[in-house]
């Protein structure tokens, strides 16, 4: 049986009724039409507030989750307050939801008129659900990175032409034939790829695989959001980026400028850090056997110590020390032998190892040497 209720509320023509004879019609028709021009105009306010709102949080949620997986890579303090900042940001996404649901009821409950009776109604994007991947939440820290190493060796050179490509209809005929490279893990692998490629200081390849990063990332966002299989959003994603109103390039291009610049600082940070340890390794390597550096040591000498350690020069050495107060000749030379910077009767017993009567007269007049 066909339901005839929906037509029961159409609003009827601005001038389709007749008015009393004292009444100016012509006046009172345009106030009616001005009247639901106004509500019409209200609802569209209302629905472009949603969506420029939806965007901002998709936005805000893409960056958290950047700034959460870079955070917790690289060990820092910032991961409980990022994942903080994710939950909270994933309940507005719930209320984003709802509201736009019921945004959508009271659409459908507006009454139809001349200017809307005759428009296509169901003009939409459709995207049908597919089965999702399982959820990892149980997943340990260890099984995720073990899972993501598995995934990496197996799909390394697919993910690699992927962030490659530069046209959007290379990239989206791509990810349709490898639906397996749209996941969190490649979006990862990608986030470190370019992390890499700053450090080695392949500035415009790193940006151009940041544009792949953030497509990826964009497509996983709008698949969260729409709560399907991110296999089901790559041909919405492209599609709208291809001919995205000024707003949503605006923020795809802000992410991507906000994405680089962490992916700059990132870089910077961990050469630094391999620096530190590359110096730090060369230090424990000279350390003397007292466990003191010897570049240390002598960067702390007085001048006067400095000058006999340069010259090895041990009659001036000598004298310096007979000049100096004997405490602190004491503490300086007690350094320098933890460090190594000064051995004790080294030419004593190198002599006595080669030669016992040589040595014999060498420790009388010289105990000790610079190393």
């Amino acid at each position: 049986m066909v339901d005839y209720s929906k037509w029961k509320d159409i609003e009827i023509s601005d001038d389709e009724d007749e008015t009393h004879p004292n009444i100016d019609t012509p006046s009172l028709f345009r106030w009616r039409h001005q009247a639901r021009v106004e509500r019409m105009e209200e609802r569209k306010k209302e629905l472009e507030d949603h969506n420029k709102k939806k965007v901002e949080h998709a936005k805000k949620l893409t960056e958290v989750k950047s700034k959460l997986t870079e955070a917790e890579q690289a060990n820092k303090p910032s991961v409980d307050d990022l994942k903080k900042a994710l939950k909270e940001l994933e309940d507005e996404d719930a209320r984003i939801k709802q509201e736009a649901s019921d945004l959508e009821k009271k659409e459908k409950k507006a009454p139809w008129n001349v200017d809307t009776i005759s428009k296509d109604g169901f003009a939409k994007t459709v995207i049908n659900k597919k089965p999702t991947r399982p959820k990892d939440e149980h997943l340990t820290e260890e099984e995720r990175e073990a899972r993501m190493k598995k995934f990496i060796k197996e799909n390394e050179k697919d993910l690699k032409h992927y962030g490659m490509l530069r046209r959007y209809d290379d990239s989206r005929g791509f990810l349709k034939a490898h639906g397996h490279l749209v996941c969190e893990d490649t979006a990862n692998y990608l986030v470190i790829w370019c992390i890499n490629l700053e450090m080695e200081e392949k500035h415009e390849l790193m940006s151009h695989v940041a544009h792949q990063t953030i497509c990826m990332q964009y497509i996983l966002e709008l698949a969260k959001q729409l709560d399907y299989d991110p296999r089901a959003c790559v041909d919405a994603f492209f599609s709208k980026i291809q001919v995205a109103e000024p707003e949503y390039k605006a923020s795809f291009d802000d992410e991507l400028k906000q994405f680089k610049e962490r992916i700059r600082k990132r870089a910077a940070e961990k050469v630094d850090e391999a620096i530190k340890e590359a110096e730090e390794e060369e230090r424990e390597k000279r350390l003397g056997p007292g466990g003191l550096d010897p570049v240390e040591v002598f960067e702390e000498l007085p001048e006067e110590l400095k000058k006999c350690f340069v010259s090895q020069d041990i009659g001036l050495l000598q004298e310096t020390i007979a000049k100096m107060d004997e405490e602190q000749a004491r503490y300086h030379m007690k350094r320098c032998v933890e460090s190594g910077l000064w051995i004790p009767d080294a030419n004593k017993n190198k002599n006595e190892a080669g030669d016992a009567s040589s040595s014999s007269s060498t420790a009388d007049t010289e105990k000790e040497t610079v190393s």
